[in-house]
């Protein structure tokens, strides 16, 4: 049987399709302009290779608030860091699936840009490979990164975002780190009542909250350091003991004795929104805090020798605590808590 002419016509068409040169559709998805608070220290360098984008921060964020991310589908990032809490939760300790109790306090979600060592240990040194870790851990999500995009492989907004964020809709686990990383990195918070006043916008400190700030500058302020008002670094402060013997503190990432219940220095940026406070929420207040450093510390082998050297307290008076915290209070931004 002979091929008609019909048959050349649909050959040649398929030769012409086969040399065609594909082009992929192209988003414009420009960078995120992310303004730099002055003062601020220099941001972690993994930023310079994963810039926020337009669409990277729209990914993100719905990531970040998707509960499918957890095993039963109940938990999402934003379950344990709300905005309205600076991005961290009112529990002692983390609860995650099936009201599992985790090891921690959640920790606020803010600035991130500009930390060099992310949770209480400090064991994750770059911010997109944070969001596996709870997507794993048993006691928060208790899932699988394959699992989570098994989820979410089908939905067609994710694979309009991921296709205009990264140019193709293959949903991968990097892909997935980034963007959450990303929407993180656009949570600056400088704006409470503390900057306005560095920056003469007009706002003043009372005369209480002028006093706190120079008690802070005297008796808190080499651990509060920098515009971030934390130095960093991890340090023994004597606090109670976390009873869970899974606990070490900075000691689980390095092995080291001296490290032994030593935790990151937290920041004390949008402090009155983030209680309870220690790593595993052992201060129900400020106040309580605070008594707790005047009454005196536990004591230790590497306990930070702000306390050592003092016999583990930091003496001060009811009405220096008053006016700390009201000092406190005007690092609270209210715009970025949206409150």
């Amino acid at each position: 049987m002979k091929n008609g002419p019909g048959f050349l016509v649909i050959l040649i068409l398929l030769m012409s399709c086969n040399n065609d040169y594909y082009e992929p559709v192209s988003y414009d998805n420009p960078e995120v302009s992310l303004k730099i608070p002055f003062g601020f220290p220099e941001v972690n360098s993994s930023v310079n290779a994963n810039k926020p984008t337009m669409y990277g921060v729209e990914l993100g964020e719905k990531l970040f608030h998707d509960k499918r991310l957890s095993a039963d589908n109940t938990i999402s990032c934003s379950s344990c860091h709300m905005q309205s809490n600076a991005f961290a939760d009112h529990n002692a300790q983390s609860i995650g699936i099936e009201n599992r109790v985790g090891l921690r306090n959640a920790p606020a979600v803010q600035n991130m840009m500009f930390m060099k060592f992310y949770n209480w240990d400090g064991n994750i040194l770059q911010l997109e490979k944070q969001p596996l870790v709870p997507i794993i851990t048993h006691e928060e999500m208790g899932s699988s990164i394959l699992e989570v995009i098994g989820k979410i492989k089908d939905d067609l907004t994710y694979k309009d975002l991921f296709t205009k964020t990264f140019g193709d809709g293959n949903i991968t686990p990097e892909r997935i780190y980034k963007s959450i990383a990303q929407y993180e990195y656009t949570l600056i918070s400088a704006n409470s009542k503390y900057d306005k006043v560095k920056r003469n916008e007009g706002e003043k400190f009372t005369a209480e909250e002028a006093q706190g700030y120079q008690t802070f500058q005297q008796k808190c302020a080499s651990c509060h350091s920098t515009e971030l008002f934390t130095d960093q670094s991890f340090r023994n402060i004597g606090f109670p003991l976390n009873p869970d013997t899974n606990e070490a503190g900075r000691a689980r990432v390095t092995g080291i004795a001296a490290d032994y219940m030593s935790f990151r220095v937290p920041s004390l940026r949008n402090v009155e929104y983030t209680a309870p406070y220690g790593s595993f929420g052992q201060f129900p207040t400020l106040m309580a805090v605070l008594d707790y450093f005047d009454n005196g510390v536990l004591n230790a082998d590497n306990l930070d020798p702000v306390f050592k050297q003092n016999g583990n307290r930091i003496p001060l008076t009811e009405q220096e605590k008053k006016n700390l915290i009201l000092f406190m209070k005007t690092l609270s931004d209210r715009e970025f808590v949206q409150k």
